[in-house]
């Protein structure tokens, strides 16, 4: 049974809570003692229905202010599937968590207030998600309770937001009018909204396809740990372990060992007690290999035939996420897969205004802030470019001085 993994953005109040929360409740995926909990809560709609969004809302703070502050996952499946939620917060302040949210989604649920229509938030929410290369976005137009399910006003906000998917380059949008309140076409289909003919929310998501990248060209196995036991029963084992990033590698295969460049063939694939003769994306394995090359951890094997980048002087998208600005006269550590090495930001090229679009030059980044930056790091590293390959396009900036990820790097192309 294939996972998929999706998160929710909105502007706040939108219902992202209340849609997963409905989506929990009548997909009957809550626990026993988190129904009694539901339940026993004083936590009422005007209505007097009990608050679904008690469900995502699991800080302290959270319930008492009524919003989400941090991504909460939440975990259910179905006869189809299993599905990994992120309920993303919608302020502003919060765009570093979004950016995380969506760093290893395959799909997007953007929520619009059907009495607001597209509005700022939207727009930035939307680009973050263009951003971060989502290949599937829903567009949910919650609350069409409140406009009395209007399928005009449905079909204006539709209209509306097929400009902004344009400007910002999203593919793949579909749009559901739903009311996560009352719990139309979240999970059933509304007898409120006849004019509607297409999936509920739930089952589009247990039917949406969700591309596996199995290909040679991006065959990708960054080495974590070099295994040489040196017993005098495996005197001679000497075998690379690691988690295959995307891809897949079958014995006999020609491989690269980058950043220095030794091609080899796969002699031997291990995986506990077995040796399948074929590892595919996200599977732990232990690679061995025709020649003894010096292979240390950090280093990444690739298909032969296609070869990523490899520089030390690169362009990428960067994501700041440290309550103190970037400073390019500091050193920073970079982690790309399992290779970390000291880095410099050289240049920031310019900031995106994620609410107008527009580029800004001559700013400082500061928290929150997403914009284009030149980094040069000391050692060379081998990586794709981001829209080509999302698993070995992206690293994280350290602080050296206190190890806290500081920003998000999404890599655009290597600077001659």
């Amino acid at each position: 049974m294939d996972i998929l993994k999706f998160l929710t953005a909105g502007s706040v109040d939108d219902g992202k809570s209340t849609l997963i929360g409905r989506l929990l409740y009548d997909s009957e995926s809550i626990l026993v003692d988190q129904l009694e909990a539901l339940h026993r809560s004083n936590r009422k709609n005007d209505d007097g229905s009990i608050d679904l969004a008690i469900l995502t809302d699991g800080l302290k703070a959270e319930r008492e202010q009524g919003i989400t502050i941090d991504v909460a996952y939440k975990y259910f499946q179905t006869e189809k599937r299993k599905f990994i939620i992120a309920d993303t917060p919608g302020h502003i302040q919060y765009t570093r968590n979004m950016v995380t949210g969506a760093s290893n989604a395959n799909l997007a649920i953007i929520l619009i207030d059907a009495r607001k229509g597209v509005i700022e938030q939207t727009i930035r929410h939307s680009f973050l998600v263009a951003l971060l290369g989502l290949p599937q976005v829903v567009v949910c137009i919650n609350k069409m309770d409140m406009v009395d399910y209007s399928e005009d006003v449905y079909l204006q906000i539709v209209k509306n937001y097929k400009i902004l998917a344009d400007k910002v380059g999203l593919k793949n949008v579909h749009y559901i009018p739903v009311s996560a309140l009352k719990g139309d076409n979240i999970v059933y289909p509304s007898i409120n909204m006849n004019w509607y003919k297409e999936d509920s929310l739930l089952h589009f998501l247990e039917t949406v396809n969700i591309d596996v990248d199995d290909s040679k060209a991006h065959a990708r196995f960054p080495v974590q740990w070099v295994v040489r036991p040196q017993t005098d029963e495996l005197h001679d084992y000497r075998g690379y372990a690691g988690r295959v990033s995307s891809g897949s590698f079958k014995v006999n295969d020609k491989v690269t060992v980058l950043p220095s460049g030794f091609n080899t063939t796969i002699t031997k694939i291990e995986q506990l007690e077995k040796q399948p003769a074929e590892a595919f994306a996200g599977m732990s394995v232990t690679i061995h290999l025709k020649d003894e090359i010096d292979i240390s951890r950090g280093d990444v094997l690739v298909n032969s035939s296609y070869k990523p980048e490899v520089s030390q002087l690169i362009e990428a998208d960067l994501c700041w996420m440290d309550t103190r600005p970037l400073d390019t006269s500091l050193t920073y550590f970079i982690q790309h897969n399992s290779k970390v090495t000291r880095c410099r930001i050289q240049e920031i090229l310019y900031k995106v205004n994620i609410n107008t679009l527009e580029k800004e030059y001559n700013e400082d980044f500061k928290l929150n802030d997403i914009g284009r930056i030149v980094v040069k790091t000391a050692e060379p590293l081998a990586f794709d470019l981001y829209q080509n390959n999302k698993a070995n396009g992206g690293a994280i900036i350290i602080d050296s001085r206190t190890n806290v990820t500081v920003g998000a790097l999404m890599f655009r192309t290597a600077v001659e």
